[in-house]
């Protein structure tokens, strides 16, 4: 799955913080490690190029051999985490013997040793090891169990498992980030039972605390019981008072329900601010209800006379939203300097194409990219604009003329090479993609998007299987728990005929983002296993969060589902 270039507006608070990396199975990423003896220097440079080539085979094997002749501590924990990372258990227990041996010791120990017992199927060594971790002082124990958790284990079902007995016998800890984040895994595992067990546990130790009540909405929605829901994110709601962060963070379940007016109602009764009148625009937008949008909109133009230039972008963009787009040019026209003029430019130009006057719209562009007072990200972003705009018109040639022009501006521009690789990849000429994210590479050997792009499209649209899996998995050696990254080795896996392990990645992938394109190779790889109610469910799934994605449609082309 590659990741997109994106500009979000809008980006609503969510309740749980991102799950940490996976301790054990950080990315073995290039970095310094202790002097090796002569004897280990040859196996380590090997090890290394090997790494940086996606051979994580070869490279378990020779940072093994590397950490024998060293006898050093800290070559032996890198090679465990390699071989953790390649999934290669055998060596994995050698090197993790090695670093017992040689005075290895504390969480990252303890961490791998959960990991490889969880591999093996030893979920009674698994839970001596996660509780060393869960009942150290601090918060880095129980975070890297809930990394392991997440990530660890070969089959989701398994580490469902060892949370029930851990939640079970008592062991998380008596802190409400953590039993707020194991709810978390638990919902991402699609375990409703265990939810509610945390969730009854939860609101035995904290009673009174708001954010218990948000995770019990959020298990209600995910049980299908939105109205309940509603009735509790209600109560909620009387409870915030003015704290900021537990508004957003009850907005969001509301957004989570679809409930894009209730969301705003909940972020209009705090104190306000740029932000948050930004999030309410975007939320009576997605809702549609241009009514209320303009009553805020209203509102806002009448609160101050003469308008700062960020409220003068904001209001510029509730126009653009409302249609008003004579009154969005006067808004971005005004906004006098600063850096929202650069914003308010690009923007200008995006609205005067929606009146139909490209023409205007694209000297616009054109004077921004030649603008030498301007800096160069908001001259670069003029380009790819431009560029977006032609293929919003349908004209290929001119877009590929935008970005050859951008190109001559800022050589070999990464942001640029990508967003023209996407474009090549649409218009399925493979060759010319692969080039672009080549040249991204020469530059930037490890650029993970473009490694794990290039990798899924060779994948997805080539039978170039070893070389793509070869990509992905120097992508996935820098961002192990990045779901885009775990999707595309799931992907690649698929597609070499490796079923289970790849069904494995991509539930992992769906557990770690919610995402069309993830549920729908999830689906697929279903479907051709023969499993075919539970891919008509992720079918749905991703049907649901984009109807129009194209992995969507060509599985269901493809499948028949």
């Amino acid at each position: 799955m590659p990741v997109a270039l994106r500009t979000q507006c809008f980006i609503l608070a969510a309740l749980l913080a991102a799950q940490p990396l996976a301790a054990a199975e950080k990315a073995a990423k290039p970095g310094p490690v202790a002097d090796p003896t002569a004897a280990s220097l040859e196996p380590l440079l090997a090890g290394e190029f090997a790494l940086q080539s996606g051979r994580l085979d070869e490279a378990a094997k020779s940072y093994l051999d590397a950490a024998r002749a060293a006898d050093d501590v800290a070559l032996a924990e890198r090679a465990t985490r390699i071989a953790l990372l390649a999934k290669d258990d055998k060596r994995a227990a050698e090197a993790l013997d090695l670093w017992r041996k040689q005075g290895g010791e504390g969480l990252n120990l303890a961490a791998a040793e959960a990991v490889l017992a969880i591999r093996r199927g030893d979920e009674r060594a698994a839970r001596k090891y996660l509780t060393q971790l869960l009942t150290a002082p601090g918060d880095s124990g129980w975070r890297q169990a809930l990394g392991v958790l997440s990530g660890g284990a070969r089959d989701p079902k398994q580490s469902a498992r060892l949370l029930e007995r851990l939640v079970k016998d008592g062991k998380i800890p008596n802190k409400l980030p953590a039993w707020l984040a194991f709810g978390g895994l638990a919902q991402g595992l699609e375990q409703p039972e265990l939810v509610e067990r945390i969730v009854a546990e939860v609101v035995e130790r904290f009673p009174g605390e708001a954010r218990v009540g948000l995770l019990r909405a959020s298990q209600l929605r995910e049980a299908g019981k939105e109205d309940e829901a509603r009735k509790l994110l209600a109560s909620l709601s009387e409870q915030a008072g003015n704290d900021r962060d537990l508004r957003r963070a009850i907005a969001d379940e509301y957004h989570r329900l679809g409930d894009y007016q209730a969301a705003e109602a909940v972020l209009a009764k705090g104190p306000q601010d740029d932000q948050t009148y930004a999030l309410r625009a975007a939320l009576l937008a997605q809702s549609e209800d241009k009514q209320s949008l303009t009553r805020l909109y209203d509102e806002l133009r009448a609160g101050a006379a003469q308008p700062d230039p960020q409220r003068r972008l904001l209001l510029g963009q509730m126009a653009e939203f409302l249609d008003r787009f004579d009154e969005a040019l006067e808004w971005y026209r005004g906004v006098p300097g600063g850096e929202q003029r650069w914003a308010a430019r690009l923007r200008s130009a995006n609205v005067l194409h929606e009146l139909d006057r490209d023409a205007e719209a694209y000297k616009l562009l054109r004077e921004l990219q030649a603008d030498a007072a301007a800096d160069d990200e908001s001259r670069r972003d003029a380009y790819l604009l431009e560029a977006a705009l032609r293929e919003k018109d349908k004209d290929q040639p001119g877009e590929s003329d935008v970005y050859a022009r951008g190109l001559a501006a800022f050589p070999d521009d990464p942001e640029i090479l990508y967003a023209r690789a996407l474009s090549w990849e649409r218009h399925d000429d493979i060759a010319r993609a692969e080039a672009d994210l080549r040249k991204i590479l020469v530059a930037e050997p490890d650029n993970v998007a473009a490694l794990n792009a290039l990798g899924y499209t060779l994948a997805d649209r080539t039978t170039r299987y070893q070389e793509a899996l070869q990509l992905i998995e120097r992508a996935r050696t820098a961002e192990p728990d990045n779901p885009a990254i775990v999707d595309s080795y799931g992907w690649v896996l698929y597609r070499i005929g490796r079923n289970e392990e790849a069904l494995v990645e991509l539930r992992r992938a769906l557990t770690l983002q919610k995402d069309a394109e993830i549920a729908a190779h999830l689906a697929e790889v279903l479907w051709v296993t023969g499993r075919k109610d539970e891919a008509r469910k992720y079918f749905e799934q991703s049907r649901k969060l984009d109807p129009d994605n194209r992995s969507l449609l060509r599985a269901l082309e493809k499948t028949g589902a």
